[in-house]
């Protein structure tokens, strides 16, 4: 039997394994993007396979031929791991490791299993390991002998991918015991929940626009916030670099501020259970004002990136928010032969490199002009018996100055067009549209 374990100096040698349906999907884009799952994990990738079928064989993924072509090449590559590209049936698991005598995993579990090694934070890990624990739950019946051939480390130790995090002490519990884990694990996000409720409550009264930045893994997300805020968020060439979501300030040329949030990355086959446990986080683009979708136009497969994200907002009920589309990594086409890059989906789209900072000032132009159409601006003396107005500011536009002289409160603000009448009286004229 192949060694399942990594030792301090030897990477876990994986053969990533997919099925082509032939319905249109691009199996070796899929296939390319595990290799980079599994490279991110700490792994080596020694091959790959795919299969021709018409559906995925139910009881073991691959067929009979195939399987016994992949059991020559795990000997061939001394190979330790079989990484599925779908999600595995416990049945599926069970029997491919049975035949094969190696360890068999899914894109489920290296997802997983890179989120336990990235999540730094208390939110993050109580995250993971609910998502974990879910995953397993509904295997426990079908996988308990498998599972425990894995093993189990704390996070980040070198069990192995899949062995990250709750690690095998969960495994060893009944299914009892692992819902009272993971409802312990809910009580406890739902606090972080409020909390993040109560920060959003804060940023929407200081009246400070709100936009978050979506996109598909490794597009250049935090790069960008660091670009335009300092804010040292983590920059890595790899996939799931950034869990945590990060809110930073930033003052725009007419001295509006703006907040900047970074969101995690999506991925293809986003596992459900990763999206349920972490939806508080994924969330913030919900109660943003605008999204800032940021693509790697120099990815061939741009396009199919760009639809995973829409379809993972509309998952979480994302859909009537404005969205620029921000292509980025330009500097990446030395010759100056950038594509044609279209979103039919967002409000514009504008072209830059995060990391040389090219484009910015078209950036900050549009999205500017995004969150503020409809707004008007105004500047007015409110007598102090009219000082309810001033509320009124505050619920529904923006207040940017504030002063008490002695004729009144002096105000200058942005609020929604359909205000003006209500706020202003019969004074219009006081207003400039932005």
């Amino acid at each position: 039997m192949a060694e399942l374990f990594q030792t301090q100096h030897e990477k876990e040698r994986v053969i990533v394994v997919a099925v082509d349906l032939g319905d249109g999907t691009d199996v070796q884009a899929s296939l390319d993007e595990l290799e980079e799952l599994s490279k991110t994990a700490g792994a080596e990738v020694v091959g790959r396979m795919i299969q021709n079928r018409e559906g995925i064989h139910p009881g073991t993924y691959i067929g009979k031929g195939k399987i016994e072509e992949l059991g020559e090449l795990v000997w061939e590559k001394k190979a330790d791991t079989i990484v599925c590209d779908d999600e595995l049936s416990p049945a599926q698991l069970g029997n491919l490791q049975d035949v094969l005598q190696c360890k068999v995993i899914d894109r489920t579990v290296m997802i997983l299993d890179i989120f336990a090694a990235h999540a730094s934070t208390s939110e993050g890990k109580l995250q993971v390991e609910l998502a974990q624990l879910r995953y397993r739950s509904s295997r426990l019946t079908g996988l308990g002998s498998s599972l425990s051939r894995i093993g189990g480390s704390a996070a980040g130790s070198s069990g192995g991918i899949g062995t990250r995090g709750p690690g095998e002490k969960k495994l060893e519990m009944d299914r009892r015991l692992i819902r009272d884990r993971i409802s312990v694990l809910n009580r406890q996000l739902k606090s972080i929940v409020v909390t993040r409720d109560t920060m959003r409550k804060q940023r929407r009264g200081n009246a400070s626009k709100v936009v978050a930045i979506v996109g598909y893994t490794n597009a250049g997300k935090s790069t960008l916030l660091n670009a335009l805020t300092q804010a040292q968020v983590l920059e890595e060439d790899k996939l799931f670099a950034t869990l945590d979501p990060t809110t930073r300030s930033y003052e725009m040329e007419n001295g509006q501020q703006v907040l900047f949030t970074d969101t995690v990355g999506f991925i293809n086959k986003l596992p459900h259970h990763l999206i349920q446990a972490f939806r508080s986080t994924l969330e913030e683009a919900k109660y943003a004002d605008m999204i800032v979708h940021v693509v790697d136009c120099a990815d061939e497969n741009f396009e199919n990136h760009m639809r995973v994200v829409y379809d993972t907002l509309e998952k979480l009920g994302i859909q009537d928010k404005p969205v620029l589309t921000v292509f980025n990594k330009i500097d990446k086409w030395g010759d100056g032969s950038i594509p044609v890059c279209k979103d039919a989906f967002s409000e514009d789209v504008v072209k830059i490199s995060a990391k040389y900072q090219t484009g910015f000032e078209e950036l900050l132009n549009k999205i500017e002009h995004i969150l503020n159409a409809g707004f008007v601006r105004i500047e007015k003396t409110f007598p102090y018996e009219e000082a309810g107005k001033i509320q009124l500011i505050r619920k529904y536009g923006n207040l940017d100055t504030e002063e008490y002289r002695e004729a009144g409160i002096f105000v200058q603000a942005a609020i929604p067009a359909q205000y003006v009448g209500q706020i202003m009286g019969k004074k219009k004229e006081d207003a400039a549209q932005y």
